[in-house]
């Protein structure tokens, strides 16, 4: 790994950068004839269809000189920005600079906002139509492409407008869940219970949320069930905010109802991440971003809940 990060390439490409400009400049030299005056003007030699052939001209005056001004343009321009390997340029520009100045200036013109909106309780942030905007615009940027742009997710990604919620509906969870990221795990049972005892315990599942349940199987399946998935799920299949582990009895799936995605979850279990953006978007943002989400499942600041998971496991 050492031989790419020597001097040498540094070196190399210096020299090829300069050298091929130049070499441009001295081939246009080289090939620019100046035909004398009462010179016969020949061809090259080449003719198509018949009759038409390619005269030896010397090249137009403008077009020289256009190539000439491209040729010191290139010098000048490896000489002022970085173009010579690991020189930085007499204007010292990189890209990197030139973004942290343009985040700088935007900072400084949006900073204001962001600090009066910080500085509010998230139910009167997500009750103010600017406050909102901004967060639309936050929440289209970093969260559509998992939750969707009309936040109701799809299979395996978390609907935030449906009532329901793993980790808690308050602005304090939310928060939590958008600052530091939240990590849902179901363990596969596949192998402790068997193929006859996770069917029973599906069909028990089942029953929690109103389906349609083979009778015996349920009451097969409410044992193993208590010993098996109750001190996530609690033992009457409510779940556990403090786990992230979801209530089986609100008919909300993650990944689908139905026997065979039940039965999946139970053998093979799951596990999802909800990423942290703390460092990327900082306080202001994530207060802004919270209250947008906050006010999806909140009907007028009233706290009625209209929805969200932010993270799920095996739900």
């Amino acid at each position: 790994m050492s031989d790419f990060t020597s001097r040498f390439w540094e070196i190399y490409i210096a020299v090829l950068s300069v050298v091929s400009i130049v070499a441009c400049a001295v081939l246009l030299k080289a090939q620019t004839i100046k035909r004398p005056k009462g010179t016969k003007l020949e061809t090259t030699g080449h003719v198509w269809d018949e009759d038409l052939r390619e005269w030896n001209n010397p090249l137009p005056k403008w077009w020289v000189w256009l190539f000439y001004i491209t040729v010191v343009f290139g010098l000048a321009y490896v000489l002022l920005y970085p173009g010579l390997g690991l020189y930085a340029g007499a204007f010292g520009w990189t890209s990197t600079g030139q973004y942290e100045a343009e985040v700088a200036r935007t900072e400084e013109r949006i900073g204001p906002i962001y600090a009066k909106f910080t500085a509010q309780e998230i139910q009167a942030v997500a009750a103010d139509p600017a406050a909102r905007a901004i967060g639309q615009n936050l929440y289209l940027n970093y969260c559509a492409q998992c939750h969707a742009t009309d936040a109701r997710g799809s299979r395996g990604f978390p609907n935030l407008a449906d009532g329901d919620w793993l980790w808690g509906g308050d602005p304090e969870a939310m928060r939590t869940s958008i600052a530091s990221g939240r990590n849902g795990v179901m363990p596969p049972f596949g192998a402790a219970l068997g193929a006859e005892g996770t069917k029973d315990v599906a069909h028990y599942v089942m029953s929690l949320s109103g389906m349609a349940a083979d009778s015996i199987r349920v009451a097969r399946g409410r044992g193993k069930f208590a010993e098996n998935c109750a001190v996530c799920h609690g033992p009457e299949g409510k779940g556990n905010q403090q786990l992230g582990a979801p209530n089986l009895t609100d008919k909300t799936w993650l990944y689908g109802a139905g026997e065979p995605t039940i039965i999946e979850t139970i053998t093979n279990g799951r596990n999802n991440v909800m990423p942290a953006w703390q460092e990327r978007l900082g306080d202001a943002k994530i207060h802004l971003l919270t209250a947008y989400i906050w006010g999806l499942s909140n009907r007028g600041g009233t706290g009625q809940a209209q929805g969200t998971h932010l993270v799920a496991e095996g739900k």
